[in-house]
């Protein structure tokens, strides 16, 4: 089946509002963001006034001005023609390819808890779980957007924000009780130290955990009353996430010394830590199962939004017609396929870096940059729709005709910009091996992501177009 069947509006604000947080609200970020200490706070306000924010008001903008399924590519393509919009959707697509097995040994490493503590650094059972898990979700996506939808909800309530509120709770108490911290406040330990980069290495991480709000475009055609809904789900989606996030990761920073804080582990190492001196040790496989869930129903959000965009972009010839096979339940289920081929590809990395956090880290930061280039690519593609589509309306825009929009895409570049050249410096508390070695990987990695689309461009041939595309 070949095309884009006309599609039922099956997505409630509720609904949407929780795929965002299920895109967003990883519990999974909340060891690498606990590495920072109390400076998270100074990097938290940093990060949500100079992304999160201009993020989640440009987004609002053009998904209620460009309401059909395509998200990122649709926007893009409109301001700044084809060839730039089929490079935006893949770039969004790509970086998950090197974020899928990051997150999934997060999977793994939990699991792992409830099976043998041990098998946590074993680089075999990590590879395992992550293809094992991302073939099952790949699968389930196969039933359509209703079935994967009721999937991600489900997970994200009783896998995020559940596990998230408990952990919460968990500290608060510890906090009430007077026990020992890790973290001792100090006010001078607010501030990073602005003389070394190395201070600023782990807001890159940051800024993928705040990335995504502009994704659920991609269910635009599904969404009921899209031009009411996607501002309300959009702002509903980053409370929920700034809180959960913050608040969830000094509850980590708590109780695990810093040089012992795992980024695949130190979630359930704190979860062990509180329960044990509670006496609710019996509880830890159970929330071990319902953080899995959380992390699952995270790629099961990831998956489609970004697919359905490149879909998309393949009926209008920019991939070859294998691509636009859809089936019954209207999936683009050969993408799907190609997209579960390249993921095992790249998870392999597990097996050739000295630790799995190392290698964690690794996909984490490759994964940010190829994404925040993206974004830089919605900013601009904002700035311009202002200037060409003025007629177009939009439920909700930034105010003033061309001052706002300057002020909040700018401040957006500008800082997705940063964040793509601290990726490359290496965090001094992972063996990353040699500066040179890690920097070369990396420009390695992004250089080859960033040629692809434009090579696929170049050789697309005509008879890649869908009769009826527009």
């Amino acid at each position: 089946m070949i095309g884009t069947p006309n599609p039922k509006r099956v997505i409630s604000v509720f609904v949407l509002a929780m795929l965002n947080v299920s895109v967003m609200a990883s519990l999974r970020n909340l060891p690498l963001v606990a590495e920072l200490g109390y400076t998270m706070i100074f990097f938290f306000i940093v990060v949500a006034a100079l992304f999160l924010v201009p993020c989640a008001l440009v987004s609002a903008e053009l998904a209620t001005g460009w309401t059909k399924s395509g998200g990122i590519y649709v926007w893009v393509r409109e301001a700044l023609g084809d060839r730039w919009g089929f490079f935006a959707i893949w770039m969004q697509w790509v970086h998950n390819v090197t974020w899928y097995p990051a997150i999934l040994s997060f999977v793994a490493a939990t699991l792992a808890y409830i099976i043998n503590p041990e098998l946590a650094s074993s680089k075999v059972f990590i590879l395992s779980i992550v293809l094992a898990v991302f073939w099952g979700v790949t699968f389930i996506n196969y039933f359509g957007i209703e079935t994967s939808a009721r999937v991600s909800t489900t997970g994200v309530i009783a896998g995020t924000i559940i596990p998230g509120i408990f952990i919460i709770a968990l500290a608060i108490a510890w906090l009430a009780l007077g026990r020992p911290i890790e973290i001792p406040f100090k006010a001078d330990k607010l501030l990073p130290d602005f003389s070394s980069l190395g201070s600023f290495v782990f807001m890159a991480g940051l800024f993928l955990s705040f990335g995504g709000l502009e994704v659920t475009a991609g269910y635009a055609g599904e969404v009921k009353n899209p031009q009411k809904n996607f501002p309300r789900a959009i702002i509903s989606a980053a409370i929920i996430t700034f809180a959960l996030v913050m608040l969830g990761a000094l509850s980590v920073a708590i109780v695990v010394p810093k040089e012992e804080i795992s980024l695949v582990a130190g979630l359930i190492d704190a979860m062990k830590i509180y329960l044990g001196s509670y006496g609710l040790s019996w509880l830890l496989p159970f929330l071990a199962i319902l953080l899995v869930l959380g992390a699952v129903a995270e790629v099961n959000s990831w998956i489609m939004g970004p697919i359905k965009a490149l879909h998309t972009t393949s009926v209008h010839g920019n991939l070859p017609p294998f691509f636009q096979n859809l089936n019954k339940h209207g999936m683009p289920t050969h993408l799907l396929l190609f997209q579960a081929i390249i993921v095992t590809v790249a998870a392999l990395i597990i097996l050739f870096t000295p630790t799995v956090s190392t290698a964690y880290w690794i996909l984490t930061a490759l994964s940010a940059q190829m994404y925040l280039i993206m974004y830089v690519f919605m900013f601009i593609a904002a700035i311009r729709l202002r200037y060409t589509h003025p007629h177009i309306p939009r439920v909700y825009k930034i105010p003033h005709p061309h001052k706002g929009i300057w002020l909040v895409a700018s401040i957006g570049i500008l800082a997705s910009l940063f964040a793509i050249f601290i990726g490359f410096v290496p965090p001094t508390s992972l063996d990353t091996g040699s500066l040179v070695q890690y920097v070369a990987l990396l420009a390695t990695g992004l250089g080859i992501m960033v040629a692809i689309p434009l090579i696929i461009y170049q050789f697309r041939k005509p008879s890649w177009v869908l009769e009826d595309s527009d």
